[in-house]
């Protein structure tokens, strides 16, 4: 049904722009995943910058226009909004159509978690109660996430997958509306969406990842490419914190959806990849940011992963991975 749906939202003309790219933002690399509700600022900064950076015409950085026009607790005064600079300008000289996914991190999986909100169930009280938390959650941070690219001068709008009518049967998708992510994007916003508390047709209610929610927009949209940005350089052939740990450069997806390792050549394992789920984790982590990436560069479309706040990733916001010493993992169609 969702790929009915999203058969029927490519005929609009409001979809006619090309994506450039779909940037997940990981929730470990812009929360401090060990402290509850707690942002990592340096990294998230550092993220907005590189996306504007990648977003402004010639990779030249022009003239910020903050749009972040509320005030914040502690402000000893009003923010200034300059109208009449803003009255006379042509344009914000940015390359528009991004669209920003982020996970959430330190926000929602503990109260998704210990309210059990990803197995259904909203006949309990606790799952009630826990949906509403979680969803208070994600959408506090998704706040910050807007407010910080707006301080970019990146045109940004929240959008709440629960809000936009997204849900699922058996935690699959089932029902998705993306006619305001695209009516977004022809008008020249950045919608950044999130992982979310949403309605199940079979179990009440579960949790939908940003990851798979990346994968969809991607079949929908079809942009040039995708940028997963992580605390990690990329997929390694066991956990990084492991010294013997194995960055893993090129991973081929054959059309069956089956992957294997291109670079480097492991010995004695096609695909010598050792999985592993924080506890607190109610998405998947590592084992379904592997499998959605997959599944996207099934459609022909090339994914990076790469570490946040460095040259590495600026480079894979820019689509530039194509020499030896860019450090990541690409993840490409065999075809």
């Amino acid at each position: 049904m969702a790929e009915e749906a999203a058969q029927e939202q490519q005929t609009d003309p409001a979809a006619s722009r090309p994506v450039r790219c779909i940037v997940k933002l990981g929730g470990a690399a812009i929360t401090n995943k060990g402290e509850l509700e707690s942002i990592d600022a340096a990294s998230l900064r550092s993220a907005c910058a590189q996306l504007r950076q990648a977003m402004s015409h010639g990779g030249a950085a022009g003239k910020v226009v903050g749009m972040d026009w509320s005030r914040r607790p502690g402000d000893p005064t009003g923010p200034v909004v300059d109208v009449e600079g803003l009255s006379e300008m042509g344009g914000l000289g940015l390359d528009s159509n991004f669209v920003v996914v982020h996970g959430a991190g330190s926000f929602g999986h503990f109260q998704a978690s210990r309210s059990g909100v990803h197995k259904g169930g909203l006949h309990s009280t606790l799952v009630k109660a826990g949906f509403v938390a979680t969803r208070i959650s994600v959408t506090s941070l998704n706040q910050e996430i807007v407010r910080a690219l707006a301080r970019e001068g990146i045109p940004s709008v929240g959008m709440s997958p629960f809000a936009c009518g997204w849900s699922t049967k058996q935690r699959n998708l089932e029902s998705v509306d993306a006619s305001q992510i695209m009516l977004s994007l022809h008008v020249g916003f950045v919608p950044v969406l999130h992982g979310d508390a949403v309605l199940d047709e079979l179990l009440d209610c579960t949790i939908l990842s940003g990851d798979v929610i990346i994968r969809h927009l991607a079949q929908l949209l079809s942009p040039k490419y995708v940028v997963f940005l992580t605390d990690v350089h990329g997929v390694y052939d066991r956990p990084p914190s492991d010294p013997n740990a194995v960055l893993l450069r090129e991973i081929a997806v054959d059309e069956n959806g089956s992957w294997s390792i291109v670079k480097p050549a492991l010995k004695g394992n096609k695909k010598g990849v050792e999985i592993s789920v924080a506890a607190h984790d109610t998405t998947g982590g590592m084992e379904t940011k592997i499998l959605e990436a997959a599944a996207i560069a099934r459609l022909g479309v090339d994914v990076y992963i790469t570490k946040v706040g460095t040259e590495h990733s600026l480079r894979a916001l820019k689509g530039d991975t194509s020499s030896e010493d860019w450090l990541g993992t690409v993840i490409r169609s065999s075809r």
